[in-house]
């Protein structure tokens, strides 16, 4: 078992192109099935399981109060495994070939309105110095091209092309794209790296933002910072980088833009991923339809 997940684990890296957090989640989830079966069934051989094993874990999963969403999750890393051991025909037929995903309550993410945006970005005040210049900079770079919050940290000084205003991104599955900038990104683009120049020590030069002590971002600090400036603004429920992804797309489409184009500036795969983004736009849609069509006053 043991060389099959070493050998997992380099099919998710290597052919997959997935990030080590998802590399670690997926061979998690396998290790907490693998478990399950040892303690339950007394079974160690992954290879012999059979879909009633399974469905006693997501019994055990969502009796232990584990959420349809997370247990849909682990099932799906469970299947990436089946699709391995059958790729590499160390078995013949997946257990989970006629499994079902859990069904889950549809929410809508609500994105921030163009007021609260603009309260956050010219209203609030930042801390002096470097660290405030950095955090508007950020706020606005989410806003203004739907970066995700990986990339943003990822970010590397020579994705930087200011002679063209754009931005060089290396997206999910290493897939890069290129995003256009916009002039008042560029100034502050200046303003931030005038005060990066001045930091006492910089240890992870390559990085495009740094903290104050001169290494690369980390997760939780750009959730935070983000959460923490839009509580000033919102009374939403939830404030992260995800949402303001959510907003670049909603307010594109809501003046205007095409659905392709919102596709290829969030480096989607597909369509269908972009779409969601719609369902914010029609509501948009319908109040101005409402108010505007001369039917609707009768």
């Amino acid at each position: 078992m043991e060389n099959s997940k070493a050998a997992f684990r380099d099919y998710l890296q290597l052919e997959k192109n997935y990030s080590p957090l998802t590399v670690n989640a997926y061979l998690n989830d396998v290790g907490f099935f693998e478990t399950f079966l040892i303690v339950n069934f007394e079974q160690e051989n992954l290879q012999e399981v059979n879909y009633s094993q399974i469905r006693s874990w997501i019994v055990s999963l969502v009796d232990g109060g584990i959420s349809n969403v997370s247990v849909n999750r682990k099932i799906s890393s469970l299947k990436s495994y089946y699709k391995f051991l059958l790729k590499t025909k160390q078995i013949e037929v997946s257990p989970l070939l006629k499994h079902k995903s859990l069904k889950v309550p549809k929410t809508l993410q609500i994105p921030f309105s163009e007021k609260e945006l603009n309260e956050v970005l010219t209203q609030i005040k930042y801390p002096e110095g470097f660290e405030g210049i950095r955090d508007k900079l950020i706020i606005d770079l989410f806003y203004t091209t739907g970066i995700r919050r990986t990339e943003l940290i990822h970010l590397k000084m020579a994705n930087i092309d200011q002679s063209n205003s754009t931005l060089k991104v290396l997206g999910k599955r290493n897939k890069e794209r290129i995003l256009p900038l916009l002039p008042i990104i560029i100034n502050q683009f200046n303003s931030y790296l005038s005060e990066r120049s001045c930091l006492e020590q910089i240890k992870d030069e390559a990085f495009f933002f740094l903290t104050l002590k001169g290494v690369k971002l980390n997760d939780s600090l750009v959730y935070r910072l983000i959460n923490d400036y839009f509580s000033n603004v919102s009374e939403k429920v939830k404030k992260s980088p995800h949402i303001l992804r959510h907003t670049f797309a909603t307010h594109l489409l809501n003046n205007g833009a095409d659905l392709n184009s919102v596709k290829e500036l969030l480096g989607h795969s597909s369509l269908a991923s972009t779409q969601i983004y719609t369902h914010n736009s029609l509501s948009e849609l319908k109040k101005v339809y409402g108010a505007a069509h001369p039917r609707s006053q009768k």
